[in-house]
């Protein structure tokens, strides 16, 4: 069985920084593409990064030059460091596993929820 857990997450003031970690219970970062999404209530899952095996990155519009996704194999964990965090990044983070270049991840983690307010 595939365990994602995520950490790291918490409450800040708009513009700090948070670095979210994603522990997989297996080699599975280095099989498949980790990323990460958020939901608001009431609204769709979005795609906030990913990696592939390769090391290849990708970002939503909204988070490019503030967020930065990597990875280390070697400790089977993806992480997201979130800088100049903004009132509107507040969401819970979904850490995901996925075949790269597909968008339909196979595996997820539980939640780890983020929180930007004054």
């Amino acid at each position: 069985q595939v365990q994602l857990v995520e950490s790291g997450g918490g409450l800040v003031q708009p513009g700090e920084s948070l670095r979210l970690s994603c522990v997989s219970s297996g080699s599975i970062f280095g099989i498949y593409a980790g990323g990460w999404y958020r939901q608001v209530p009431g609204k769709q899952r979005e795609l906030v990064a990913t990696i592939t095996v390769g090391g290849s990155t990708n970002y939503a519009d909204s988070v490019k030059g503030r967020f930065t996704i990597s990875g280390d194999n070697a400790k089977n964990t993806v992480y997201l460091q979130m800088n100049t965090l903004k009132p509107e990044d507040t969401a819970v983070y979904y850490c995901s596993a996925a075949w790269t270049g597909s968008s339909y991840p196979i595996y997820w983690g539980q939640g780890t929820q983020v929180t930007v307010s004054s």
